[in-house]
């Protein structure tokens, strides 16, 4: 069966929230001829330029019906009335799968295709969205949601994310786990994974704990309570729990976890280190205080996933 997929672009879209599902899609079809019939859509169709400058060629919108439409985000989308077109569009063009990346959920909501139902996009649009769209119960932490056959992703290389779960959906995880293969995605994430782990990476919206955020990856191994944490920011404690949650969008102590689950998922899938040693460098103490750590944001323990990884 082939599936009508179609990318929706507008003046100003994000290059990457386009290309990336785009290229899972093509590869997939690769493996799997005829699984899909992609087609890159936009007002008027013709030269769409994204906010790089970098245009893709488009075609018109076109009646449908579809089986998959993606909506790109990217700064288009904050001239909504501009892209009425698109929201009437969707409102009236038969799709299964309706989806977005980024921002464009903005556009699913717009067209209230999202009412009711769990919805996410990028961070640093959720307060805003979640005032326009009270209807919605936004998720503001998810890489990606499905809810029914309504899927939304966070923030640009989600829908890379967004894409591979699609494809396992039509055509099985080892199909998908090739394709994220050859796009050298290091892993497939789930869509519970927190889009704010990219908050921790870089030390905040500001950045203003990328110095700590260095010194408790170098020692992991080591006890990291608040105080300390606190200490080290030449905070109070109170000041610094309250600081960190606010620039980070989590607590100081699931920021540790989600470092050291970092750090010993990396040591399980590349070294040959006994699992407890692994536990005990992470800083997790015992092997099994970092199974249950393994399970609740992986859903696999350390071994399955040593096993995955060397298949």
């Amino acid at each position: 069966m082939t599936r009508t997929l179609a990318m929706v672009i507008f003046p100003g879209f994000q290059l990457l929230d386009a290309a990336g599902p785009i290229a899972a899609f093509e590869i997939a079809e690769r493996y799997c001829p005829g699984a899909y019939a992609l087609s890159v859509l936009a007002p008027g169709g013709g030269q769409v330029r994204s906010s790089s400058g970098v245009a893709f060629a488009a075609e018109a919108l076109a009646d449908g019906p579809f089986d998959t439409v993606v909506i790109s985000g990217g700064d288009g989308t904050r001239a909504l009335p501009q892209l009425a077109e698109i929201v009437a569009w969707l409102r009236r063009t038969p799709i299964r799968r309706p989806a977005s990346v980024c921002s464009g959920a903005y556009l699913l909501a717009e067209a209230g295709l999202l009412d009711g139902r769990r919805a996410t996009t990028h961070w640093g649009r959720t307060d805003d969205f979640a005032r326009r769209y009270p209807k919605v119960r936004l998720d503001a932490d998810r890489i990606f949601i499905r809810d029914g056959e309504v899927w939304t992703s966070a923030g640009i290389s989600a829908g890379i994310d967004l894409a591979l779960a699609m494809v396992e959906a039509d055509l099985g995880a080892e199909i998908a786990r090739r394709v994220a293969q050859q796009l050298v995605v290091h892993q497939r994430r789930p869509g519970g994974q927190s889009q704010f782990s990219a908050l921790i990476d870089l030390g905040g919206r500001s950045g203003r704990f990328s110095e700590l955020m260095d010194w408790m990856r170098g020692h992991l191994g080591e006890p990291l309570t608040v105080e300390r944490l606190a200490e080290q920011a030449a905070m109070s404690p109170r000041n610094f729990a309250r600081a960190f949650a606010a620039e980070t969008g989590t607590t100081p102590a699931k920021a540790v976890e989600r470092l050291r689950l970092e750090a010993a998922r990396t040591a399980v899938e590349t070294s040959h280190a006994p699992i407890d040693r692994v536990a005990e460098h992470a800083g997790f103490g015992d092997p099994e205080r970092m199974r249950r750590a393994f399970l609740r944001a992986f859903g696999q323990p350390p071994q399955a996933l040593r096993r995955a990884a060397r298949a």
